[in-house]
């Protein structure tokens, strides 16, 4: 793969973002290990709490969360996803796979051997931590879920989501038309910026500063195969292979006893319906408290960090 770097003065002097930087090889498949960025703050003998992003973030995303967790004695684990933030990006959007990205993730969660960890998965991070999780439940003690779905295409779905994904009888599919316009327009945009899909789900302004910082790792088309290619990864279908990876992993969950908790925002419809899916399906969601994060769009960590990160605190320090 041919791979670019964001220069680093891309991230001199964003507001709220004053963490260490740190790197680690990772690998996926039979590919050759690639560069990838993660914040690492607080007590190194801590519970660890793994906070993961989506598309089109990176872990600028958390800044409000990570010092209150720290605060509270806290082990944050805050990686960019390859191709997102300060990691590596390949420059072709074929190079990105929902399994890589799992292998990618669980390169970084074997290689620093994190253990009782806490999941925190929101948008993308759900789908490919929640794999990361099948594949070695042991590491993980709980789960924090925000404004995350998990792809499968299950037609059990049918109406129990805002925005509609899936099979319908034998060889149909129903989808939310605001998803198929977002997917093809990521795909046919002569240029991406990620400050738009992020300003764009905000419930207030958002200042110009920040989304200055969310466009930052991507200073030209070259550094966006991945941030353009995740949607495309979008399983619409049940024969897409991330809904193979997603019903595994579902089937996974659905034997998963620790603490399971959601924390979805009152103003996402793209995930609304995923929180009581989790909910009734996992066993570790049974009898736990489930929150809603009042005043806050799909990206409640800008909006909301405060109230997330006492959810996340309230879990992990069980």
């Amino acid at each position: 793969m041919e791979i670019v770097r964001t220069p680093e003065e891309r991230f001199a002097d964003l507001p709220g973002y004053r963490f260490a930087a740190h790197y680690a090889d990772v690998v996926a498949e039979d590919l050759d290990p690639v560069r990838m960025h993660y914040v690492d703050e607080g007590p190194a003998d801590g519970p660890v709490a793994l906070l993961l992003h989506g598309q089109p973030t990176w872990s600028y995303l958390y800044r409000h969360v990570i010092p209150v967790l720290v605060g509270r004695g806290v082990r944050v684990i805050a990686p960019d996803l390859i191709g997102f933030g300060r990691s590596d990006k390949p420059t072709r959007g074929p190079d990105y796979t929902l399994a890589r990205h799992i292998g990618w993730v669980t390169s970084l969660v074997t290689g620093l051997d994190l253990q009782r960890i806490t999941l925190v998965a929101q948008d993308w991070g759900g789908p490919i931590g929640f794999s990361v999780l099948a594949a070695d439940p042991d590491r993980f003690a709980s789960v924090v879920a925000a404004n995350t779905i998990l792809h499968t295409a299950d037609p059990a779905l049918e109406d129990r989501l805002n925005w509609a994904v899936h099979g319908t009888g034998e060889t149909r599919v129903v989808l939310e038309e605001a998803l198929v316009d977002y997917l093809l327009y990521t795909q046919r945009a002569p240029e991406l910026q990620a400050s738009l899909f992020v300003g764009a789900t905000a419930t207030t302004p958002l200042a110009p500063e920040v989304l200055a910082a969310y466009d930052a790792p991507f200073p030209g088309e070259e550094y966006s195969a991945g941030l353009r290619q995740m949607t495309a990864l979008l399983p619409l279908t049940r024969n897409d292979p991330g809904a193979r990876i997603g019903r595994r992993t579902m089937r996974v969950l659905e034997t998963f006893e620790r603490p399971f908790v959601t924390a979805y925002s009152d103003g996402d419809p793209a995930t609304r319906g995923w929180e009581k899916i989790f909910a009734e399906r996992v066993p570790g969601a049974r009898g736990e408290t489930h929150r809603t994060i009042t005043g806050a769009g799909h990206f409640l960590q800008e909006e909301a960090g405060d109230q997330l990160a006492a959810v996340i605190a309230e879990v992990a320090l069980r």
